[in-house]
This record gives structure tokens, C-alpha cells and sequence, in this order.
């Protein structure tokens, strides 16, 4: 029988007719050719090139690849040549494997064996190997893989299709346009236009809008009349060698012989700071200064947050809410332990160094909040800061109310024991 047709159910077909079906998909990575699928890059520090993952067809054949494989390239010969990194199919065996064509050294690179029947090699990358290297670089690797076809390809120059068919149609990523073939070549599809080939343009042109430079204009005057103009100080003569000062100012610095300090003149103040204002920290710290108080009224004790606002300390009924019995123990006034300790050594914003005091006597904050955290303060960022002395003093009542239930009674065990001895 002259005619043969397959693959159909319950037929057998041999690979021989699968391949002679795939080979008209043609044989190249099936991918987009900016895609790293297949793509071959130096190693590194070495006599070897790496490939990327890819899918390809070899002459009607697939290869997968899912991992990327190291391929040694053979060492250097003392002059340059130039390698081709290959899929080479090899039907025989049944395998489709990475190999390099050694190219000999002055020569152009190795020819592909692509037979219809037996070995075929699709290239992937030209490798330019130098005379003695040791290494492959990134520079020494070029870009060598065709792509398979469909309706629309993409390639580069060295990589058009080798046996492209009339209407292929693609984009040349040498030239950055699209070309197709028209039966002898690969034409651009939008050429460029010069003027020489475009028919029936008129022969002059009406003048546009336009300038001339001087020298180009003919019969212009020798000489013109000078219009309104400036000169530069230099250019003028016959100018006074000084002048009386106009009114004027002087900045601060310029002024010299000026005391380094002045008395307050007598002066006053229209308002103080109240709560809810906020301190101006002067001397570059937030510690208050250490001034007493005096006269009469009312004195308050003040608080001072981290940005600076303050208020009045006050205890009257009218400013709490949610009141109820502490349940602060004597056991965790009379776990806290007093230290001696020293201040750590600092700088003031200007750069001033402060010696830290020696031998202050107080609490760490974080060994209070042990055992009584209700007057640990916290700063802005959570970080323990400070312990609230001024409620310390609140904390002991329990320790002295405790202390006093057990004089009275032990006053009143003794004055039964008194009793009961004066009655025998």
C-alpha cells in the first residue's frame, strides 16, 4: 500500500514515524527566545559552562531538562578557538545529551552533524576559548540557540531558521525589527523609506517659518544704533574712587569690639508656664533645675512626660475614678532591696562631658518591678525607666499599718499575762 496514515487507536507506531511527525514542528528550544530556557552562561572561576532548564525538540524528538547542568569545556590551546555547546540526539542510543564541539584553534567554530536519519546536533552557545586560559568568562559565551517556529518566530541573526519556508515570519532581535523570507531572502517587513525612492513628490517647497544667521543676510547695515543696554562696572570710566555709605545693615558677625556678654536690662513676664504647657528644655536635658519655692498659695508637686508637657500632682477625690483598697502586701515593700551605686559618665547635646555621681544611694527600677511593679515607670519605647519614689512612701502604709496591728496586739497578750501574774 502506497499510503500510510497514523497515529490512530489500536495502532502501533514506531518512533521512526513519531519523529518523521514532530520533525515538521522544526527542531529548536520551545520557548521564547528572552527566555533562559536552555540558556548557557560561564561557570565561574573554571573551565566550564552552565545550562538552564529548558524544552526543546531535536529532530522530532523532545528533551526536558528540569535542572541546571554543568558542562566542562576542554582545556585551552595555546591560540584562540572556538566551541559550540550542543543538544545531540542520538537515535540509536535513544538519548538526547548536552555535549561541546572542540573547535580548532584560527578556525571558524565547528560544523553541526545534522543528519535525517542518524546524530543531529541542535547548537545552543558558541564558546570563544582563549589561548592558555584557565577560565570561561561571561564575555567568552555567545548566544547561539534557534528557537522552534510556529506562525511567528524570534532569532538572531546567526540563529535564523536554516531551511525557512516561503511567508516565515519573525523577529530579529540583531536588528530589533521584523523579516520575513521570500523565497531567496529575509526581507524587512517595514523598511525604511529614503527620499530618492519616494515617487511623485513635488519638486519645490513654499518656504516655512524660518531664521537666518547674520553673516547670511546681504546688504545689512555697517553700523547700528545702540538700544536700551547695560554695562559692567568695569567697563566705565571716570568713576568716583569713593562714595558716603547709604543707609545700611550689618550682619552680627561682622562687627567687631562688641562685648562678649551683656546685663539683662530691667524687663518682666507676661505669663508663666500652667499645665498642659510645654518646657523648653535649655539646657539640653529634661531634668528640671534645682530651684526651691517660696511666697504664698497653693504648692504643687509637678510631673514632667518624655515630651516635655507637665501638670499638677494632684490628690483630691474629684480628679479619680475606679477607687479601690491597694493590694499591695508588706512582703513586697520589705522585698526591695536599697543599692549603692554610680552614675554613668555622659555628653550634653553640645558635646559637654558630664562625670556621673558616685556613691548614690537609691533603687533599680527593675528589681522593684519584681516584686512591686505599681510604681515602675516605662519610657516611650516599653523600656523600664524609673521607679515613682514619691509613691513609695504610699507602698510602706501597709508595712506600717501591719506593723502596728501586731504592737497592739502584742500590747494586749502582755497585759493578760500581767493580769493572770498579778492574780496569782
Amino acid at each position: 500500500m502506497a499510503i500510510t496514515a497514523y497515529p490512530f487507536d489500536s495502532q502501533a507506531v514506531t518512533e521512526t514515524q513519531f519523529s518523521y511527525l514532530f520533525r515538521e514542528l522544526s527542531s529548536g528550544v520551545a520557548a521564547s527566545s528572552d527566555s533562559s530556557a536552555f540558556r548557557v552562561s560561564a561557570a565561574g572561576t573554571s573551565m566550564a559552562v552552565t545550562v538552564q532548564p529548558g524544552f526543546a525538540l531535536v529532530r522530532g524528538h523532545a528533551v526536558l531538562s528540569t535542572a541546571v547542568e554543568t558542562v566542562t569545556i576542554p582545556a585551552a590551546d595555546t591560540a584562540t578557538r572556538t566551541d559550540a555547546v550542543v543538544l545531540r540526539l542520538d537515535p540509536t542510543a535513544n538519548t538526547i545529551t548536552l555535549a561541546v564541539l572542540k573547535g580548532a584553534p584560527g578556525s571558524p567554530s565547528p560544523s553541526l552533524t545534522q543528519t535525517d536519519s542518524g546524530i543531529y546536533e541542535l547548537r545552543l552557545a558558541w564558546v570563544t576559548v582563549p589561548g592558555n586560559a584557565t577560565s570561561i568568562t561571561a564575555s567568552n559565551v555567545a548566544e547561539g540557540r534557534q528557537f522552534t517556529r510556529g506562525y511567528v518566530g524570534s532569532w538572531w541573526n546567526s540563529t535564523r531558521p536554516t531551511s525557512p519556508r516561503l511567508g516565515d515570519l519573525g523577529f530579529n532581535r540583531s536588528t530589533s525589527a521584523w523579516e520575513f523570507w521570500n523565497g531567496s531572502s529575509w526581507a524587512n517587513l517595514a523598511p525604511s523609506v529614503s527620499w530618492p525612492s519616494v515617487t511623485d513628490k513635488p519638486s519645490v517647497f513654499p518656504p516655512a517659518a524660518h531664521t537666518h544667521s547674520w553673516s547670511q543676510i546681504s546688504d545689512a547695515p555697517s553700523t547700528i544704533a545702540p538700544s536700551a543696554h547695560k554695562h559692567a562696572w568695569g567697563d566705565i570710566t571716570g568713576t568716583p574712587s569713593t562714595y558716603p555709605p547709604s543707609s545700611h545693615s550689618h550682619s552680627w558677625s561682622s562687627i567687631t569690639s562688641k562685648p562678649s556678654t551683656f546685663p539683662p536690662s530691667s524687663h518682666s513676664h507676661s505669663q508663666y508656664l500652667t499645665s498642659g504647657s510645654t518646657i523648653s528644655w535649655a539646657n539640653g536635658t529634661k531634668r528640671a533645675h534645682a530651684y526651691h519655692v517660696g511666697g504664698s498659695g497653693t504648692y504643687y508637686a509637678v510631673w514632667v512626660d518624655g515630651s516635655g508637657d507637665f501638670g499638677r500632682n494632684t490628690s483630691s477625690i474629684r480628679y479619680k475614678t475606679n477607687v479601690r483598697d491597694s493590694e499591695v502586701t508588706s512582703g513586697d515593700v520589705l522585698a526591695l532591696r536599697p543599692r549603692v551605686y554610680d552614675r554613668k559618665d555622659y555628653e550634653k547635646p553640645d558635646g559637654t562631658p558630664v562625670t556621673g555621681r558616685k556613691n548614690e544611694f537609691g533603687l533599680i527600677a527593675e528589681e522593684v518591678f519584681e516584686t512591686l511593679p505599681e510604681i515602675v515607670c516605662f519610657n516611650e519605647e516599653g523600656e523600664i525607666e524609673t521607679v515613682r519614689y514619691d509613691l513609695l512612701g504610699v507602698a510602706l502604709l501597709p508595712v506600717v499599718q501591719d506593723q502596728e496591728a501586731r504592737i497592739k496586739a502584742l500590747e494586749e497578750r502582755l497585759s493578760a499575762l500581767e493580769g493572770q501574774v498579778s492574780a496569782t
